[in-house]
């Protein structure tokens, strides 16, 4: 089995795993996570240089950023899956005392979440820090970053932008999971955000679009982004996915933003997803 094959079956995996945590805590944001499996799996599976012996500081190795946290199944699932705690903690999900919390969180110290995340617009910012701290440590490894498309109705992301272009934070690659769906409705019914990438070529951004939901475009994309950094500009790259990618009856509409299938919907979910790692 090549790597591309075995990428899309982790992938598959992490869908599985996302629907059974939303569906065992019967809370919890699925159709975003669906959407990003793939991105997920491409950089943790294969394009970030991390390590699963996790250190708070991330020196000498790639840090990742989830601003928009509340897509955390799946987030937390690529880091259960790729070492960093064992799978069976993912039945915990959005349970009291869990270290698995609806949007990351710190206090808990589970391994690989280096910020609390999920109040929208503020991620970026805290990936600009880190990406300026490395510069300074005279660390050459990259940080990443995830935002919504929603998200970008922050006024906090615009200021971020400039400061980034700015101070020439060019070891910074930020995606936007572009899938035009927010929790009440699609975003150009609820606030149009207008031509994405001459918004960010006009902040000073190096601007990319790749297909989010096919895998090869996916790894393509995050390499060619790479090859694009420590040339002066932040990188960014405009992500296309559907919301609910995976499973049928959830893709392309914001109304499974944050709701849970029941028992009927989870069976018919699971039998579209196949199970390639074990499930926990």
């Amino acid at each position: 089995m090549d790597n591309l094959e075995k990428l899309k079956k982790t992938a598959s995996q992490i869908r599985r795993d996302i629907v059974r945590m939303v569906y065992h805590a019967q809370s919890g944001h699925p159709g975003g996570s669906l959407g990003c499996a793939d991105f997920f799996t491409a950089l943790y599976f294969s394009e970030l240089k991390h390590k699963p012996e996790f250190n708070m500081k991330g020196a000498n190795e790639d840090v990742f950023i989830l601003s928009n946290g509340h897509i955390s199944p799946v987030f937390y699932a690529s880091l259960a899956r790729s070492g960093y705690f064992d799978v069976k903690e993912l039945n915990t999900f959005r349970s009291i005392d869990s270290r698995l919390q609806g949007h990351p969180a710190t206090h808990e110290e589970l391994p690989g979440v280096r910020v609390a995340t999920g109040s929208l617009g503020q991620g970026l910012s805290v990936a600009i820090g880190i990406a300026l701290s490395k510069k300074l440590a005279e660390d050459d490894r990259y940080v990443y970053a995830l935002t919504g498309d929603g998200e970008l109705q922050e006024g906090q992301i615009w200021e971020a932008l400039m400061f980034a272009a700015h101070h020439q934070v060019d070891n910074l690659i930020v995606t936007v999971d572009w899938n035009g769906q927010q929790i009440d409705g699609p975003n150009e019914e609820v606030m149009s955000l207008g031509d994405l990438e001459a918004k960010w070529k006009s902040f000073g951004w190096e601007v990319m679009q790749m297909e989010g939901n096919d895998m090869e475009a996916v790894l393509t994309g995050l390499r060619n982004a790479k090859s694009k950094t420590k040339k002066g500009k932040p990188v960014v790259i405009l992500m296309r996915t559907d919301m609910g990618f995976g499973v049928d009856f959830m893709q392309g509409t914001h109304k499974w933003h944050g709701i849970a299938p029941n028992d009927e919907q989870i069976k018919e979910a699971l039998s579209q997803l196949e199970e390639t790692l074990g499930d926990f």
